[in-house]
């Protein structure tokens, strides 16, 4: 692990789940005494560290709390995963399976790969590493084999670890990858990522050998991202950062890193008048309504949630919604259904009356429209809106405020007890380059 200087102390999520009974292919949590053996600072590769531990979680809302509290933390982040991966059967899409996902409700109660891209895509650059040890069911494997960069996580995340095939039929697979870090680590060894994850690599496959838990070579992820500082954004307008200049080719970098630099910097005005630069350049260079101009809006709506400004939030990604829907894109289409969650989220961290009444009648439109993957959540906006009607003050949110609370030094989670879900944020990213189309 490499050191952050700028901030002394890191944060480490780790989560070991699997389905109960007979949809279990892995024994996640046996890594977990493994890990809970090393000092925290490892994990983060800093001089101190906060821990949290999440075991066969039941709901991916109380994950995707647990993973907002720690993206909003400042210095680096790792997140460590075990457990394993399913497509859900309508979208094809990598979900990681829950304590209570079956192959019938994985869309409601496994946690969609994209959304935990599309959180750590917020982070700075550079300060975010995933390391897993995961098991594919024999669809998801099959769709890894033939093209792993589905489990991208973004410009400036580091993702490295090993993907396990199906095991042997009436064994379990074992996170021996973890557990083999977990190993060195105690052993008083920190070598850099690269060199562990090779090292743990070499001892998984050795002892998936020995115990005959796999009929195949695992998959194996090294995905390294430089410590990226960007410098602040220029005072002027307009400028190569801010947008290309007119007749000329739009500059080699790439204008997010210091945008949403500027925008945790506290300047958010500045930030937000780079992205609308560009967001008018894509709009003279490819027309209104184009993936990229769309981009561009996905970016501004996010530094609003950045800005604290969740009223601003909601409608431009409302906006963005009907931009994608006029482009002849499904109501279940993944991006449709992001932006209308995200734009739901956000008008449920409204505090000011008029405001959240007068942005409801569109939301709660673009909401039939779009039901998205929580059920009822046409009703809970409904019941939500009436509860400003008659108090002048919301309850307390449903949905998890993006800007979470400190995390505890070293925490052992067990999800809540089953509760209906909120709408929450998901797949598109926002202040990051746009996908390739």
């Amino acid at each position: 692990m490499v050191i952050n200087g700028e901030d002394p102390t890191g944060t480490a999520l780790v989560l070991a789940v699997a389905p109960v009974g007979k949809g279990r292919l892995t024994d996640a949590v046996s890594v977990l005494p493994a890990l809970a053996a090393v000092p925290p600072s490892a994990l983060t590769g800093t001089a101190a560290a906060n821990l949290v531990e999440l075991a066969d979680p039941l709901d991916p809302q109380a994950v995707l709390t647990r993973l907002r509290a720690a993206v909003a933390t400042p210095g680096t982040l790792s997140v460590y995963i075990a457990g394993q991966l399913h497509l859900d059967h309508k979208q094809r899409l990598p979900h990681l399976a829950l304590a209570r996902s079956t192959p019938s409700t994985l869309r409601y109660t496994a946690l969609p790969w994209h959304w935990l891209a599309a959180e750590l895509k917020l982070r700075r650059p550079g300060t975010t590493t995933v390391v897993v040890d995961l098991v594919a069911e024999a669809e998801a494997w099959q769709q890894l084999t033939a093209d792993r960069a589905v489990l991208a996580l973004g410009y400036g995340v580091r993702l490295y670890g090993r993907i396990a095939p199906p095991p042997a039929r009436r064994t379990m697979a074992a996170p021996d990858y973890l557990k083999a870090c977990a190993a060195l680590w105690r052993s008083g060894a920190r070598p850099p990522l690269a060199a562990l994850h090779q090292q743990a690599a070499e001892q998984a496959a050795a002892q998936a050998v020995e115990h005959a838990r796999t009929r195949g070579g695992a998959l194996l992820l090294s995905v390294d991202a430089p410590v990226v500082v960007p410098g602040p954004l220029p005072q002027r307008t307009p400028t190569p950062l801010d947008r290309p200049a007119a007749g000329q080719a739009p500059p080699a970098a790439d204008p997010h890193p210091a945008i949403l630099a500027a925008a945790h910097a506290g300047r958010h005005a500045e930030a937000t008048a780079a992205a609308s630069a560009w967001e008018h350049e894509a709009v003279r260079a490819h027309g209104p309504g184009s993936p990229q101009a769309i981009h561009w809006l996905e970016v501004r709506a996010d530094l609003a949630r950045l800005a604290q400004d969740p009223g601003g939030s909601c409608e431009l990604w409302m906006a963005v919604a009907h931009a994608r829907l006029e482009r002849q894109q499904t109501v279940d289409d993944p991006d449709v259904e992001g932006a209308v969650d995200r734009a739901h989220h956000q008008w449920e961290q409204l505090r000011d009356a008029a405001r959240a009444r007068a942005l409801a009648p569109a939301l709660i439109a673009l909401r039939r429209r779009v039901p998205g993957r929580q059920r009822g959540a046409v009703q809970a906006l409904q019941r939500r809106l009436e509860r400003w009607h008659t108090a002048g003050t919301p309850g307390r949110a449903a949905a998890v405020p993006s800007q979470a609370t400190a995390v505890p030094s070293r925490t052992t989670a067990q999800a809540p007890a089953a509760r209906p879900p909120a709408p929450v944020a998901a797949p598109r990213p926002a202040v990051g380059p746009p996908a390739p189309r």
